[in-house]
């Protein structure tokens, strides 16, 4: 679901109508996804990713918000994946199956201290399988990312340092020149960040059927070919 629930952020379609309120794609990305949250400071937002340096993010929210209130952004972007699902997901078979499932699993979980997750998973779905499958799939990834962060931080590790060990590529993109020194980064201490997160993850799985825990696993799975991951 991490990537899944991602496809649509830079997809076409998505940059396309960003355009249209005269935003660029991470203008976009950054309003559409922090705009769950309202009307807020640049702050708040970069504290609910986690990981954009602080000046980075100001710079993108106070530049797109100025164009586009937060809460319509919000809302445009969950319609977007909404639309980049129908063309995406239109041919995967037993999307209501896996549909229900995500529900179950979502309104399972608690929602406290998980910001970003709280605010999209309040964003209305669509009715249509393949439009709501994606929107399902974008809430659910906020799930995990903001899941992540409290497991980071309990392990002792700084945010922005993890995310540009994993992905030291994205350091410039995220506002970090120079990038933080990760050459005694201690992956230990990840492995026990991952593991928390599942565990804080898991929680709202457990409520789930056997017969739902398998639709989810396999319409994620078909869901991810689908959007070219894995």
């Amino acid at each position: 679901m991490g990537g899944a629930g991602a496809a649509f952020y830079f997809h076409p379609d998505t940059l396309a109508k960003g355009k249209e309120y005269g935003l660029g794609g991470m203008q976009f990305y950054f309003l559409g996804r922090g705009g769950v949250l309202g009307d807020v400071s640049s702050d708040v937002v970069a504290s609910a990713f986690g990981y954009f340096h602080l000046e980075n993010a100001a710079s993108l929210w106070n530049s797109a918000s100025a164009k586009l209130a937060p809460r319509e952004a919000g809302a445009a972007y969950h319609q977007c994946a909404a639309n980049v699902g129908r063309t995406l997901l239109s041919e995967v078979a037993d999307l209501d199956a896996f549909n229900d499932a995500a529900s179950a699993a979502i309104a399972g979980t608690n929602r406290a201290g998980l910001a970003l997750f709280a605010g999209i998973a309040a964003e209305p779905l669509v009715d249509d399988a393949p439009g709501r499958a994606m929107q399902q799939a974008a809430v659910l990834r906020e799930l995990r990312g903001s899941a992540h962060l409290n497991a980071l931080l309990a392990t002792g590790i700084v945010p922005a340092e993890a995310h540009c060990f994993r992905r030291p590529e994205m350091a410039g993109p995220f506002g970090w020149d120079p990038a933080p020194d990760t050459s005694a980064f201690d992956t230990s201490k990840l492995e026990a960040a991952e593991a928390l997160t599942n565990q804080l993850v898991g929680v709202g799985f457990t409520s789930l059927s056997g017969e739902q825990a398998a639709a989810l696993a396999a319409g994620a799975a078909a869901i991810g070919s689908a959007c070219g991951v894995e």
